[in-house]
């Protein structure tokens, strides 16, 4: 798949995110509102106050296969727990408790605000296929990188800041490599 065939998609894959978004909103819930003991010595107050979660039985995701976008067979059939669109995040309700998976999905929620929605869509999708998959994917390695720093009870730290010093050297050097195959 071509950069430029990925870019004429974005605006399919926005209409199907803000579909998806718009569907949910009345069970989506303020992250502060789950009252997790740790999150806000990570996580600013306004962040934990603006960004949402929606408990639900399976995440969703797009069909990407059946928008023209071949590669994302892993993506599209794996069983999440939880997935990030724009300041919202979907997680099973299994697994709404569990305060490591919302830092996370909130490591997402960074990213999308600090790349924006098209230039996310383009990492993420860029950094699955170039990477070889899911966990190989730049943006998923930072956010698990982060999430054990959490997990081990590391000091806090701002997440925030780390995620936007690492995040645009991310997403420049995935565009660089996917023109560099064209």
């Amino acid at each position: 798949m071509s950069l430029q065939e990925l870019q004429k998609k974005l605006p399919e894959i926005r209409a199907w995110i803000d579909h998806t978004l718009a569907a949910h909103v009345a069970a989506a819930r303020p992250v502060s509102a789950f009252g997790f003991p740790r999150l806000g010595s990570y996580y600013s107050i306004d962040l934990l106050a603006t960004a949402r979660a929606v408990p639900i039985a399976a995440v969703p995701r797009p069909p990407l296969a059946s928008m023209g976008l071949a590669g994302f067979d892993e993506f599209e059939n794996m069983e999440a727990d939880g997935i990030t669109y724009l300041s919202s995040y979907f997680v099973r309700r299994d697994h709404e408790r569990v305060e490591s998976l919302h830092f996370h999905e909130l490591v997402h929620v960074v990213q999308w605000q600090k790349l924006g929605p098209e230039l996310f869509i383009m990492a993420y999708a860029l950094g699955h296929l170039l990477s070889g998959g899911y966990l190989t994917n730049p943006l998923e390695k930072q956010a698990y990188g982060l999430q054990a720093r959490f997990d081990r009870n590391d000091p806090p730290f701002d997440v925030a800041s780390l995620v936007k010093l690492e995040v645009d050297r991310i997403a420049q050097e995935l565009l660089r490599s996917a023109q560099a195959l064209q």
